[in-house]
């Protein structure tokens, strides 16, 4: 009780620190348009009185929700092609000489996904809502990735990585703080904790050069005598109305697995924050999946919202959960539906508990890096808690040319959907990939914080073959490193027969730093390069710029929250707590009050699993 009064407090502090305008009203609204309009359109939305209070991100106001609205009539939508099958056995597949009636009659509205779920009882539906509040924690999967070692430069001068806009990590992990405990060190990928937050990074003024960097060094607070590397890159921002049409296809989990509150109510509220931002241009098609999967609501533009808005609330969770299935039917509607100059994306929206059909992250990946060379994207946006599979959004986000977030309150998804729209949706580079040479002169050894799961080899950076991530307008990636000046006390010993000390300095350079990417639609890459000197050294972690204050500080509290054995006992989360406050700057949405809050939390959540 103690500490749920004193989230309840911390709510308040933080609304009162930047909760934008508005904000309170669309929490509260009812949650849909009228049964009485949907009905006109051929859609059934029953309302409810049930309600579900969103977990507080800025303002913590209650939202009413509609969890279980009845499915709509049959409607026939236009028949796709044949779905493409999943490399896997287990998965139910068509033949080739399907008729077209038979594709037809599969791809209906929700109502027909759902006829076998309905035919059970519904005192079952009934039971798995009420046992939701008590599912245990333990049942969620996260990759295991170990924490990057520290490399000598002598041996291993070069470090190359993909880069990370995902944001999944924070708000998952500001999930768990917020329910009294700290998170599971596999669930904490340090990366997407910085790059939850902007950094105001000049921005580049020409398109044809889509991004400009950021450096910045400055002495580490948790690990005496080293330094910190602080490396930024800024997207150009694409002006709204000058981006390409939207060709979107949202892949919605129907299954009994998403029957919470947080989870398809969630998701429809969601999706609905998206709709307002379509313009006349842009067009949208839905694929529901629960037991089997189909087709929803068939290519709509955006001048009709209350029909995209009917066919979501028409939406109700039951059954099994064929991924796979819906997936390839996603795809196939996509690219029906293709459009050259726009961006065609598959939205997915999921707990990620795929158990009917293809289930293997393995076998999903190869499939969706399949599909990505036809020029459709995929973006996975993850709900619930209890049984929530982050392996299997990383799987797929990663390789689908997207990204992958974490859903936790509908606040959360009005930055996504509303605040972030650009950077979500319209790619401005592919297979963006960073790389950093050391100079041993200079540098004895460093070790890259975070991306685990985004390393490359060192001749990936030159292979345009090789997948990298995907950058959206007007976002950013940032960076960081921890190194050992050459002269400092090393981690390891020298050896006793290493190589003499090169006879060049470099110039002065501490690093060089290369930027590869490949503008949208095209095969070939282009490189940004710049040498990192001394020059961008401060004395002092607080006489640094406050970007990188900020950064240390939020690179540190993952850390801390990973037990990262690197990271010195002596640094404390009222050390992080101090060098928060003091760079918070600029906050307009109250998210750097939020994550001061969080740090609080950390300092006296428990260990999961602990009693």
């Amino acid at each position: 009780m103690a500490h749920r009064l004193r989230v309840a407090l911390l709510t308040l502090l933080t609304a009162q620190a930047g909760a934008p305008v508005g904000a309170q009203t669309e929490l509260a609204m009812s949650g849909g348009p009228s049964p009485e309009a949907c009905a006109a359109l051929g859609f059934q939305v029953q309302p409810t009185a049930d309600s579900y209070i969103a977990p507080r991100h800025f303002g913590g106001v209650a939202a009413v929700q509609a969890p279980y609205p009845a499915p709509p009539p049959p409607a026939m939508v236009t028949p796709l092609p044949s779905v493409p099958p999943l490399p896997a056995p287990s998965i139910e597949r068509r033949s080739a000489d399907r008729s077209k009636a038979e594709i037809s009659e599969m791809v209906v509205t929700g109502a027909r996904i759902d006829r076998k779920v309905r035919a059970e009882p519904r005192r079952v539906a009934t039971q798995a809502y009420q046992a939701y509040p008590s599912q245990p924690m333990d049942t969620e999967r996260y990759p295991n990735a170990q924490a990057n070692p520290i490399k000598r430069v002598a041996e291993d001068p070069v470090s190359t990585f993909s880069v990370d806009v995902d944001t999944a990590a924070y708000s998952n992990v500001r999930r768990f703080l917020q329910d009294g405990q700290r998170p599971p060190s596999d669930a904490v990928r340090v990366e997407e904790l910085v790059n939850y937050f902007d950094y105001g990074y000049a921005r580049p003024e020409d398109r044809t050069t889509p991004f400009s960097s950021y450096v910045a060094l400055a002495p580490s607070p948790w690990s005496g005598g080293r330094q910190i590397l602080h490396v930024g890159i800024q997207g150009f921002d694409v002006p709204r109305a000058e981006a390409p049409p939207l060709n979107l296809v949202f892949l919605i989990d129907t299954s009994g697995s998403m029957m919470g509150p947080d989870r398809l109510p969630l998701a429809q509220k969601s999706l609905s924050l998206l709709i307002e931002q379509l313009r006349p241009q842009d067009r949208v098609a839905m694929v529901a999946y629960a037991g089997s999967a189909g087709a929803v609501l068939a290519p709509t533009d955006g001048r009709q919202k209350l029909k995209m808005r009917c066919a979501l609330g028409a939406l109700h969770a039951g059954g099994s959960t064929a991924g796979g299935q819906g997936l390839g039917l996603a795809y196939a509607l996509a690219k029906q539906n293709y459009d050259p100059k726009a961006v065609n994306r598959v939205i997915l929206v999921t707990d990620g508990d795929f158990n009917v059909g293809v289930a293997d992250p393995a076998k999903l990946k190869d499939f969706v890096s399949d599909q990505r060379k036809s020029g459709v994207y995929l973006s996975v946006y993850g709900y619930g808690r209890g049984n929530y599979n982050d392996t299997m959004m990383q799987a797929l986000a990663q390789n689908g040319n997207g990204t992958a977030a974490y859903v936790d309150s509908l606040q959360e998804a009005r930055k996504l959907f509303r605040t972030d729209f650009t950077k979500s949706l319209f790619p401005i580079a592919d297979d963006v990939k960073i790389q950093i040479e050391f100079n041993p002169a200079q540098v004895s050894e460093y070790r890259l914080i975070g991306y685990e799961t985004r390393l490359l080899n060192r001749e990936d950076f030159n292979n345009d073959q090789v997948d990298a991530g995907e950058v959206g307008a007007g976002a950013s990636v940032t960076a960081l490193y921890e190194i050992t000046p050459a002269g400092a006390t090393g981690s390891s010993d020298p050896l006793r027969y290493d190589r003499a000390t090169p006879a060049t300095s470099g110039g002065g350079e501490l690093a060089f730093l290369k930027i590869r990417y490949k503008l949208p639609g095209q095969a070939k890459s282009h490189l940004i390069q710049r040498p990192i000197t001394q020059a961008q050294l401060s004395p002092t972690l607080r006489a640094a710029p406050e970007p990188t204050q900020w950064a240390v500080a939020v690179a540190g509290f993952g850390q801390k929250l990973k037990r990262d054995p690197r990271v010195s006992d002596a640094f404390a989360w009222n050390d992080i707590l101090s060098l928060a406050q003091s760079s918070r700057g600029a906050d307009p949405y109250g998210e750097r009050a939020e994550f001061v809050q969080l740090v609080r939390l950390a300092g006296e959540a428990k260990a999961t699993g602990e009693n």
